[in-house]
């Protein structure tokens, strides 16, 4: 080994040893340890397996890591066995070392019997002995040298033998594939009434689910599903036609309020039905896009973001002053919004706003996914690539981006309406630039000018939050430490849009009429 190459994994096993440490300071340890517990299936007080196993299993996953990420220091290299195991072993026993001192530390400290906590309150006695695997401080502090090194040694194997394993993966898919394409699962996949049968087993899925999941979660699906709603309209206009708008919670509060104002019994007390007001809502929001969009539309980048970042920020505003108090209620908002109803009766409950907005999810999928295979999307595509080049090419660019704005606006008005309904309440809190910020992360995350990308994203940041509460005050760093992984592995997103494909023409599509050679004469 070269001197550069003990560098890097020497400083790979810092990296984790600063990882370990900042977590078992935080009591990170401990509760990640419980949860690994609980997602097992053996809750903990069953007796089955000790909690300290699972600290086990958490470092053990972190040292694989460690030893997977030092013996790749190059990815156009070949891994050979005297590359890998030194390069892993030096990473894991840096990693070690590290903790050890801090495990010396620590429990030196506490067997002196000095309270840690009162200068960090997550560090109490009981989570120092978890962290010494309940040893006396010296040989728990050797465990950590010895299992670090052990792990990152299997982490670096694992990689070894990954890449050898890689030319027969891709020889069998290969193999695999031609197999397919000659047996019945090549018609399968060219066979029409395979995507309706898919789509069939999607939509029972959808109307079973709800009935069985409770209040809780269909509040939380239901949430998911506004969100998607905000999302494929945010990736029309910044995904597909590539402007990057800030303000979008503004046509979310506009949609929510003009739902409100014409459906409460206060202040106005219009009172008209559901889906009246919910196609009014949709305009509502739609007519808004165009008003901020005609003199804007000349404006790109930074300096459109700017201005609609401004256009939201009016919006809450207004919402919330004086000014418009005998309008909008002010800070109070509007309370005892309607709910949907059909033929007299009334759908209120939790699992009847999710089947409406599974319906309205399914709807505006179905426009969203029409519009990008349409001429329409062709021209988005377009600007969003470079809009000089699409302008000199003759597509209308101020036409479109101002029917993409429009549209997505549309969509958040949509959204916008069934959250009022569902809280039957909508203040200005509600629409705060966090709401605008939160729909470009998901559709960022999710993948630019993917429709899938869109809803897998909204999972991703509505969905996973909710299930991250059992970490209680660490769900924001699990969080944005995925988010952060995420950014590394996917960088392009979860689902990343494909590119679009040139039609190739057949060859007897391709041949010239012989119209002159048929009437013998010329044209």
């Amino acid at each position: 080994m070269n001197k550069q190459s003990v560098q890097k994994s020497a400083g790979s096993g810092i990296v984790f040893g600063i990882i370990i440490i900042f977590l078992a300071l935080i009591g990170f340890t401990v509760v990640i340890s419980g949860l690994i517990q609980k997602v097992s299936g053996r809750p903990i007080g069953v007796g089955q397996l000790p909690k300290i196993i699972y600290f086990y299993i958490f470092l053990g996953f972190l040292g694989i890591w460690n030893g997977w990420r030092a013996s790749r220091q190059d990815q156009h290299e070949s891994l050979t066995i005297s590359k890998v195991v030194p390069r892993s072993a030096i990473a894991g026993l840096t990693t070690g070392l590290l903790v050890m001192v801090y495990a010396f530390l620590v429990g030196d400290l506490d067997a002196r019997g000095i309270d840690v906590r009162n200068y960090l309150s997550q560090l109490s006695s009981e989570s120092i002995h978890f962290f010494l695997f309940n040893q006396p401080f010296t040989l728990g502090a050797l465990i950590h040298v010895v299992f670090n090194t052990i792990m990152a040694v299997v982490g670096g194997l694992l990689a070894w033998l990954k890449e050898r394993s890689q030319e027969k993966v891709r020889a069998a898919r290969v193999s695999v594939q031609k197999w397919s394409q000659d047996r019945w699962l090549g018609k399968l996949q060219g066979n029409p009434y395979v995507s309706y049968v898919l789509m069939g087993v999607v939509l029972l899925l959808l109307v079973l689910l709800p009935r069985t999941w409770g209040a809780y979660w269909n509040y939380v699906m239901g949430t998911v599903g506004i969100y998607v709603l905000l999302g494929l309209g945010l990736n029309i206009i910044v995904g597909l036609s590539g402007q990057l708008v800030l303000g979008y919670v503004a046509f979310f509060a506009i949609g929510a309020y003009t739902f409100a104002l014409t459906t409460a019994p206060e202040p106005h007390h219009l009172v008209w039905n559901f889906w009246i007001a919910l196609v009014v809502s949709v305009l509502a929001a739609a007519l808004s896009g165009i008003l901020i969009g005609l003199p804007i539309m000349r404006l790109r980048g930074d300096y459109l973001a700017i201005v609609t970042l401004g256009f939201g920020e009016i919006i809450r505003i207004l919402l919330k002053s004086d000014i418009l108090k005998d309008f909008t209620m002010g800070p109070r908002g509007v309370r005892n919004i309607a709910g949907p109803t059909l033929f007299g009766k009334s759908f209120t409950t939790d699992l009847d706003f999710m089947y409406v907005i599974i319906l309205a999810v399914l709807l505006a999928i179905f426009l969203a996914k029409r519009w990008q295979d349409s001429s329409i999307g062709r021209a988005w595509l377009a600007i969003s690539q470079d809009e000089t080049v699409a302008q000199a090419t003759g597509v209308n660019t101020y036409k479109y981006k101002l029917l993409a704005l429009s549209l997505g606006a549309a969509f958040a008005g949509l959204g916008g309406a069934l959250f009022a309904s569902r809280n039957q309440f909508t203040g200005p809190e509600d629409h705060a630039l966090m709401v605008s910020i939160n729909v470009l992360c998901l559709v960022i995350v999710g993948g630019m000018g993917s429709i899938p990308g869109v809803v897998l994203g909204a999972f991703t940041l509505k969905g996973l939050p909710e299930i991250l509460r059992e970490l209680e005050s660490y769900r924001l760093l699990v969080f944005g430490a995925l988010l952060v992984v995420m950014m590394i592995i996917r960088p392009e997103g979860l689902w990343p849009a494909r590119r679009p494909k040139l039609e190739v023409m057949t060859p007897q599509e391709d041949e010239a009429p012989p119209a002159l050679a048929e009437t013998g004469g010329t044209a």
